[in-house]
């Protein structure tokens, strides 16, 4: 027994030696996108709107990162899939809240904090939902291009769109509470909702569409260099026009998988046995009796 202990901990030495600072930086840069999301809260109590929405921007960025920093490296863990969720629900559920909630619906202030914890209720719904089905495979294979709801970035980008507009346009109208609770009570009710949406984590670009992409990718980010505001709102109501068309591409990807597999059924049954004849068993008839 005392043999085998010290064999059990010498191997966990060894694996606790093999945890190189590379190992944890997924983990790092998780902490990274909290810690952006609540200074974006904080510089809301200030009123300097323009950095509150950059540093959640910041945050959805690192998001992004984060979890392909830990496919790549191989890393991912229990302790980082908890993270990261803690991390969205404080940078995409709390501060989108407490930030709009400031800007605009304060205008009404029981209502306005009502809408806000809405919001933040159903991204930590959505969040919960997401790590429960996480383990589970999807049950059909056109699930595996599409979220069920909105993600909790793109959530926090649409409920900042009013905000990232009237920065761009200066309209008075965007800071309109009807506005603003319209946008919070629909980007949180889509959040829990099932309605697929787009997911490019399995997107496959064809080789003859990366040169293409690289250049788009350029133009975009030149535009973000010199019209950041601009960019990111017609980036909002790109998304925001995409609904119905994951909507349509969904159902129409459904619908060939489902009459497929009737294909593929109906082919089975109706399959002729070997040697090109059906055989068909002969009726027999119980014996009469005396």
């Amino acid at each position: 027994m005392k043999r085998l202990g010290h064999h059990l901990l010498r191997q966990r030495r060894e694996r606790l030696r093999e945890r190189t600072l590379l190992h944890l930086l997924p983990n790092l840069i998780t902490i990274l996108g909290l810690g952006a999301g609540l200074t974006g809260m904080r510089y809301a109590f200030d009123e300097r709107w323009p950095v509150a929405a950059a540093l959640v921007g910041v945050a959805v960025l690192l998001d992004g990162l984060d979890g392909g920093s830990a496919r790549l490296l191989r890393t991912q863990s229990k302790l980082g899939a908890q993270l990261d969720s803690f991390s969205d629900f404080l940078s995409f559920g709390v501060t989108p809240a407490v930030i709009v909630y400031l800007w605009s619906l304060g205008e009404v202030r029981g209502i306005g904090w009502a809408l806000a914890m809405l919001f933040a209720t159903c991204c930590a719904l959505r969040l919960a939902r997401f790590n429960v089905e996480l383990d589970q495979p999807p049950k059909a294979r056109w699930q595996l291009h599409f979220f069920k709801g909105i993600p909790a970035p793109a959530a926090a980008g649409l409920a900042l769109l009013p905000l990232v507009g009237w920065l761009a346009t200066g309209a008075p109208w965007l800071r309109s509470f009807w506005i603003n609770a319209a946008m919070m009570v629909f980007v949180a009710v889509m959040m829990v909702s099932r309605v697929p949406t787009f997911s490019i984590k399995r997107l496959r670009i064809p080789p003859d569409y990366v040169v293409p992409l690289l250049i788009a990718a350029m133009v975009v980010v030149v535009f973000l260099v010199t019209e950041p505001w601009a960019t990111l709102s017609l980036i909002g109501l790109a998304y925001l026009f995409s609904l119905p068309a994951a909507v349509y591409w969904a159902g129409r990807l459904r619908a060939e998988e489902e009459q497929s597999r009737r294909d593929h059924a109906a082919g089975e049954t109706e399959a002729p046995s070997e040697g090109g004849a059906e055989i068909v068993p002969l009726e027999t008839k119980p014996p009469r009796k005396g």
